[in-house]
């Protein structure tokens, strides 16, 4: 061990509207030891997501939510430092879901080891992990997307979409997106798959933007941030077509919900479905995309990109980027060199 304590980020309090860095508190305690059954791990790689931004708030939802002066949880990549549980040793790289700290205590159920293989390790947070997996999940699962489909995202750059991006490609789809600036835009048309894009900061109209990108229709929509841009998308949508929910990111840091997308008869008339999905609901799916997955990225067929933050410390204001779309793909916090 190199550190003495084991410095913490906790709530110290619920957002109203946009979180600031005032809901957070660090705190250090004396670095815990396992009991039977239990792992000590040193954690390396730590995940920021939307969906953290729900479990903020006090709302009953598929996840409780965090308490007030509790320490944050997140997905880390660790490693084992002291061990009693039979399955793990000293030294083995795990994931799981654990504290926003240096160091975490778990019961040795909870955590997967990570196989040893050329991928760097924080892309079992992203590329190999949750977002990864949301993107099969959502797009070859839930929406059914198949070769000749037209595919939108939104939030196309994002841990997500820009994974979706690729695998409607490898999948035969003509694909757009969504993005926040004319730089993302670029980096999905040249990195992530996209036959087109555009700048929803700069459109003038974003049903006409979202018909531009997708003249002939959109057949399957991955719906990552709601609001005016999922409106626009609906009206694009063709017959029969498909609707993956994964996320609505516009609505997380409003105070009062905002009335849903006008012209809803349209699901009726064009015979749309829409579902809304968990990816931990379909672990046998998610096992399938990452023995896909480590092949496309042998082959060359998926490109990732991360935006990482330094330090424990550094954690909330990596929180609060991700939330206003200041990331590019995955982003994460470096808590520690491996050793």
């Amino acid at each position: 061990m190199t550190e003495k304590t084991n410095k913490q980020i906790r709530l110290a309090s619920r957002p109203s509207g946009w979180v600031t860095a005032e809901n957070f508190s660090v705190s250090e305690e004396a670095i815990p030891r396992p009991a039977d059954g239990e792992v000590l791990v040193r954690n390396i790689y730590m995940s920021v997501d939307p969906y953290m931004r729900g479990r903020m708030n006090d709302v009953r939802s598929y996840i409780p939510p965090f308490r007030i002066g509790e320490v944050l949880q997140a997905g880390v990549v660790s490693q084992v430092v002291e061990s009693r549980f039979d399955g793990l040793q000293e030294g083995d790289l795990v994931t799981g879901m654990l504290g926003w700290e240096n160091y975490s205590v778990s019961d040795g159920r909870l955590l997967r080891q990570i196989p040893s293989g050329p991928a760097p390790l924080s892309y079992h947070l992203g590329i190999l992990g949750m977002p990864g997996m949301t993107a099969y999940v959502g797009l070859m699962k839930i929406a059914a997307a198949k070769k000749g489909d037209n595919v939108f995202v939104t939030a196309a750059s994002g841990a997500v979409g820009s994974v979706v991006g690729q695998l409607a490609s490898i999948h035969g789809c003509h694909v757009a997106g969504s993005a926040g600036s004319d730089e993302k835009v670029a980096l999905l048309k040249d990195e992530f798959g996209y036959n087109t894009a555009f700048n929803y900061k700069t459109s003038d109209s974003l049903p006409d933007s979202v018909r531009a990108a997708c003249p002939k229709g959109i057949d399957v929509l991955f719906e990552n941030v709601g609001g005016e841009i999922f409106e626009a998308a609906l009206w694009s949508m063709r017959d029969y077509g498909r609707i993956a929910l994964c996320g609505m990111i516009a609505d997380y840091n409003l105070d009062e919900p905002q009335p849903g997308p006008r012209g809803m008869m349209l699901i009726v008339g064009r015979r749309l479905t829409i579902r809304g999905f968990i990816v931990s609901d379909h672990p046998k799916w998610c096992d399938e995309y990452v023995r896909k997955a480590i092949g496309w990225l042998k082959e060359g067929k998926l490109n990732y990109r991360e935006s990482v933050a330094e330090g424990i410390e550094n954690a909330p204001q990596a929180f609060i980027d991700m939330l206003k779309g200041r990331n590019t793909g995955k982003q994460i916090v470096q808590l520690a060199d491996l050793d």
